[in-house]
């Protein structure tokens, strides 16, 4: 199948999904919608929508719909965070590693960042810098654990890293609860950040877009080239379609196994920091944030590919602003979201969803290429020169059809 019939498909598979999940949020939305009749639960189906579709960009009210800056700019803060899980599990998933450990990663990267903000006191420039480093670096050695395990001893990498999730977040809650919190306050908290660790705001309107919205960006372009300009990340890719087939062409598997892991342990951790220093003043997260299982629906939609990320983590951010305006405005759980997304990935693991459709456009590629190849034996010319010949007669031959 052509470069552009696999694009084609993706993204008709992608759309196909979403729009599936989101006529089953309709039906739980009209199912738990206020009203005695069909008509009060229908209106009131069409309110929660409207606030879900447009209310993240948009006020509405009796004076009619207006747009809303602070909104985009609340959306794009919440991008920063999913941004980089998204990006950790697209390589680690290229790699054809289910490693689940974005989630844990992420926490574990905001508790080093935020400790390293307090008890490392340095200037204000150096300070954040090298905060976000310790905590990257934290999770890098964390997913040690995943990648060695499954490259020495074949043990799944999936249920490993999932239960270093939990592993990782109650022994934070551990330190935190006996050695590190502020007993001053009225809950579990850290003491607050040194003022020279603070990561700088893009906008003072509230919304918490902070620089490291920027960085998510150079982090997307620099994955993008990783992965498809360097070495490296044609061997991660590579493995990730063929295993046996990259060892035996002289691939170190083991290694690049590893590597991905520390890379896509790294950004998750990054995250963490920035999100940390960009976002609170204190520590103190409880609970697995949630940002890990996003970056998992989101490195499903842009098919691990660093350069669609961003849309995609635009798309999640945007329906999880909507889910919590339905929640305020038109009563429905804002854990429709949660939903929505296991919908997504439902559709996206199976297999089977749009095979026939995809079986059609490879048996159309395939006749393509025996047509092309018939075409440029009968003129006696090279495939490569006789190529343009034959699309111009193509494009004809379905003019003249038409």
């Amino acid at each position: 199948m052509t470069k552009k019939r696999q694009i084609l498909f993706s993204v008709t598979r992608g759309l196909l999904a979403i729009l599936i999940a989101i006529l089953v949020a309709m039906l739980l939305i009209f199912l738990s919608a206020d009203g005695n009749s069909f008509a009060a639960k229908l209106s009131a189906t069409g309110d929660a929508l409207k606030q879900m579709l447009v209310g993240p960009l948009f006020r509405m009210g009796k004076n009619g719909t207006r747009f809303e800056t602070k909104r985009l700019t609340d959306i794009l803060a919440s991008m920063i965070p999913i941004i980089f899980t998204g990006l950790s599990v697209c390589i680690m998933f290229s790699a054809n590693q289910f490693n689940l450990g974005a989630e844990g990663g992420i926490m574990l990267g905001a508790f080093v960042t935020g400790m390293a903000a307090i008890y490392l006191p340095m200037a204000a420039g150096l300070h954040p810098i090298v905060a976000i480093l310790l905590g990257g670096i934290s999770v890098g050695i964390m997913m040690l654990l995943p990648a060695l395990l499954k490259s020495k001893l074949e043990v799944s990498e999936m249920v490993c890293s999932l239960m270093l999730n939990y592993i990782v977040m109650y022994l934070i809650k551990f330190v935190l609860n006996t050695y590190l919190a502020d007993k001053s306050k009225g809950q579990i908290q850290s003491y607050e950040f040194l003022e020279s660790a603070k990561i700088a705001q893009l906008v003072d309107d509230g919304s918490k877009l902070s620089v490291g919205f920027l960085i998510a960006i150079a982090a997307v372009i620099l994955c993008g080239l990783f992965m498809y300009r360097t070495r490296w990340g044609y061997a991660i890719r590579m493995i990730g379609i063929n295993q046996a087939f990259s060892k035996y062409s002289g691939m170190k598997v083991g290694t690049i196994i590893v590597v991905s892991q520390l890379l896509g342990g790294f950004l998750a951790g990054v995250g963490g920091g920035i999100e940390m220093l960009g976002r609170y003043k204190t520590f103190s997260w409880s609970s697995l944030p949630g940002y890990g299982w996003t970056g998992i629906t989101i490195a499903i939609l842009a098919g691990n590919n660093p350069w669609f990320v961003p849309p995609a983590a635009f798309f999640m951010a945007y329906l999880s602003k909507g889910c919590d305006l339905m929640a305020t405005y038109a009563k429905v759980p804002a854990q429709l979201i949660d939903i929505i997304q296991g919908v997504i990935f439902l559709f996206f693991a199976a297999e089977q969803f749009l095979s026939k459709y995809r079986q059609k456009l490879v048996v159309k590629s395939a006749e393509e290429e025996i047509a092309r190849k018939q075409f440029c034996r009968a003129h006696h010319h090279s495939f490569s020169s006789c190529d343009p010949l034959f699309q111009s007669r193509k494009a004809l031959f379905h003019r003249q059809k038409t």
